[in-house]
C-alpha cells in the first residue's frame, strides 16, 4: 500500500518555497536598489572632488565630501552585506530542494518496499499478509453492516505434473496466467492473493446468498480451465475449490480459511469442482 503525502503539508511545503523565493527577490531588489545609491553617491563626491580642485571651497563643503565619502563606504558595505546573505539564502534554497528529492526517494524506496512485503513476487497478486489484513477489515464491515462474505479456497489440480512434464518456467507462466485470469474476473470490492505454489485465496465481499457464490465459482473454474495454448498444446489447468461463508461457517479469518481449505480437499478427495464447508 503506497503512502501519500497529506494534501496539508505538500500545500504548506509549497507556501514556504514559495515564501522563501519571494524574500530573496525582494533582498536582491533591496540590493540593486542600494547599489543604485552608493553609485549616485559616488559620482556626487567625485564632481565634488573635481569641484576643489578648481575652487577654493568652504569649510562646510569638505565637510560635506567628506560626510558623503562616509555615507558612501556604507553603502557599499551594505551592498556587499546584502549580496553575501543573497547567496547564503540561494544556497539555502538549493540545499532544500537536495533534501527534498531525498526525502522522495526515501520515501519512493520505502513505497516500493511496501509494496513488494504485501505482493507475491511471481504473480503481483496480494499475499497472504495482505489477505488477513483485508479479510479482517472485510469482517469487520460484514458484521457492522449485516452483510455475508465467502472465503474461496483454490488449489489447482496435478500443478507438478506440469512442473515435471514442461518445466519450471512454464509452471510459473502458467501461474501468471492463471493469476492475470483470476485478477480479471474480480469484482472491484473483492481481493484475489496468491497463497503460495498453486493455491490462491478469494474473498468475496457482500453476497447475498450460496447461489450468487455459486455462480461466482462457475465463473472462476471456466476462466481456470481456458487452455494454455500460448506455451503449450491442449495444456488445460483444472481446479478443486472449497468455500467457507461468513457468518454461517464461522465468524473469524482463521476458522473461514480452515473450513473453506477443508472443503477443498473435500473437492479435490471426490474429484468435484467445488464443495461448500
Amino acid at each position: 500500500m503506497i503512502t501519500k503525502i497529506p494534501k496539508q503539508k505538500a500545500i504548506s511545503k509549497h507556501k514556504a518555497d514559495k515564501k522563501l523565493s519571494n524574500v530573496i527577490l525582494h533582498s536582491e531588489s533591496i540590493k540593486d536598489m542600494v547599489q543604485v545609491c552608493a553609485d549616485d553617491l559616488s559620482e556626487v563626491n567625485t564632481v565634488l572632488k573635481n569641484e576643489l580642485t578648481i575652487k577654493n571651497p568652504q569649510p562646510s563643503i569638505k565637510k560635506a565630501i567628506k560626510k558623503n565619502t562616509t555615507v558612501e563606504s556604507k553603502v557599499q558595505s551594505a551592498v556587499d552585506e546584502l549580496s553575501v546573505v543573497n547567496d547564503a539564502l540561494q544556497e539555502e534554497v538549493k540545499e532544500r530542494e537536495i533534501i527534498e528529492r531525498e526525502l522522495e526517494e526515501t520515501k519512493l524506496s520505502k513505497d516500493i518496499a511496501t509494496q513488494a512485503s504485501l505482493h507475491d513476487a511471481l504473480t503481483g497478486l496480494p499475499n497472504r499478509i495482505l489477505f488477513y489484513d483485508r479479510l479482517e477489515h472485510g469482517l469487520e464491515l460484514a458484521k457492522r453492516h449485516d452483510w455475508n462474505l465467502a472465503v474461496v479456497f483454490i488449489d489447482l489440480d496435478n500443478f507438478k505434473n506440469i512442473n515435471d512434464e514442461y518445466g519450471h518456467d512454464v509452471g510459473d507462466k502458467v501461474l501468471l496466467t492463471i493469476a492475470k485470469r483470476l485478477k480479471e474476473n474480480t469484482r472491484s470490492n473483492d481481493t484475489i492473493c496468491r497463497l503460495g505454489g498453486d493455491e490462491f485465496l478469494y474473498l468475496l465481499m457482500e453476497v447475498k446468498n450460496e447461489r450468487e457464490v455459486t455462480k461466482v465459482i462457475k465463473k472462476l473454474i471456466q476462466t481456470i480451465e481456458l487452455p494454455c495454448e500460448d506455451f503449450e498444446p491442449n495444456l488445460v489447468v483444472k481446479s478443486s475449490i472449497g468455500v467457507s461463508l461468513f457468518p454461517k461457517n464461522a465468524n473469524n479469518q482463521e476458522d473461514l480459511i480452515k473450513l473453506a481449505d477443508e472443503a477443498m480437499y473435500a473437492a479435490k478427495q471426490t474429484k468435484v469442482s467445488y464443495v461448500f464447508a
